[in-house]
């Protein structure tokens, strides 16, 4: 599916600091810049670069100092901690290196929990979690727990519960950090695909210049501040 090319994301004047004490630490200085809908971008940089602390600001979970953030339209910059949860909520799906799944729960009810914040009724949410399910090939493991799954099982029930609200966004912080080289392969071409075949956006996060090959953009952060000129796949 090609992208409209509308941006989907807007960031301009972006800064963001932490404090340590009395001391103030910037981590990113001045980023502008706009993400297509549709898009496969990667943000790359050495450890303490900043990159996970913008994709954290783009996906609402960290506020910046200053600057503004339009993702559909909205500037989320501006909202409230409890509006910042509701549009996380509907908007972006979260897919972490880590997995973090529930253990007590099966794969079905790990990838209906983002659902049971919704107004669908039980058995719309069941025909949406077996949906996600099957786009990432593991409708027969759904009444498996965690521990019953593969790290490369366990990383595809997060990215099915990280579609499962049809979001915006889908943001990936290191996705194929903790996966043996096969299972990272097969979890880059599973968000290739949803990527290509569902339109998704995607924002990730990597270290691992093989997993940034598969994104359509490549930016690379230095120190807080942004690249000026980016790689293109086609």
């Amino acid at each position: 599916m090609e992208n409209s090319n509308q941006p989907i994301v807007t960031i301009r004047n972006l800064t963001k600091s932490y404090r340590r004490g009395i001391q103030v630490i910037p981590v990113l200085e001045h980023i502008n810049f706009d993400i297509p809908e549709g898009e496969f971008l990667a943000l790359m940089g050495p450890s303490g670069s900043g990159k996970s602390t913008l994709l954290n600001l783009i996906a609402g979970i960290d506020k910046t100092d200053t600057g503004t953030i339009m993702v559909g339209g909205l500037d989320i910059t501006s909202m409230t901690e409890t509006e910042l949860a509701r549009w996380r909520a509907t908007n972006v799906g979260f897919i972490f290196q880590f997995y973090n799944l529930i253990p007590v729960l099966t794969a079905f009810e790990n990838v209906e929990l983002p659902l049971l914040l919704t107004w669908l009724s039980r058995k719309e949410r069941r025909d949406h979690v077996e949906m996600a399910l099957q786009m990432v090939g593991l409708a027969d493991r759904m009444d498996h727990y965690p521990s019953q799954l593969s790290g490369g099982q366990q990383q595809r029930v997060a990215i099915a519960r990280a579609i499962v609200t049809d979001p915006t966004l889908l943001v990936a912080d290191e996705p194929t950090g903790d996966l043996d080289r096969i299972s990272a392969e097969e979890i880059l071409e599973l968000m290739a695909r949803l990527n290509r075949e569902f339109g998704k956006t995607i924002i990730m996060v990597t270290h691992d210049p093989h997993a940034a090959e598969r994104a359509h953009i490549i930016r690379k952060l230095e120190k807080g501040i942004l690249n000026a000129h980016s790689q293109t796949h086609l």
